[in-house]
């Protein structure tokens, strides 16, 4: 299935709009972690963990709105927007929403 960011996609007609989807993700993030992560940031370095929990989150987000687009019968999902947000009392969750136009393209 193809997802974009675009509204549309070159030199292939939009055949139906099939509606809005979405997908999201929310992780914890481990306490030693963000103690490491912490530090690191402190001294100037990336923070490795941190990148790999956005990823991960993305990625779930992405497949969750995919599936959902895939069972309206689009091929294809475009005008696709992800939201990051931290949840918690403490700001101990991750939260990433991906949100997008399933659509039917010409083969």
């Amino acid at each position: 299935m193809l997802i974009t960011t675009t509204d549309g996609v070159e030199g292939r007609q939009i055949l139906e709009y099939k509606g809005i989807v979405s997908g999201e993700a929310i992780l914890g993030a481990n306490v030693f972690r963000d103690f490491f992560a912490g530090i690191r940031d402190i001294v100037g370095g990336r923070s490795g963990s941190y990148e790999k929990v956005l990823a991960d989150a993305k990625e779930m987000a992405i497949e969750t709105m995919r599936e959902k687009a895939e069972a309206m019968g689009a091929n294809a999902i475009v005008a696709v927007d992800l939201d990051y947000e931290v949840l918690g009392e403490t700001n101990s969750m991750l939260m990433v929403v991906a949100n997008g136009t399933a659509v039917t393209l010409e083969e």
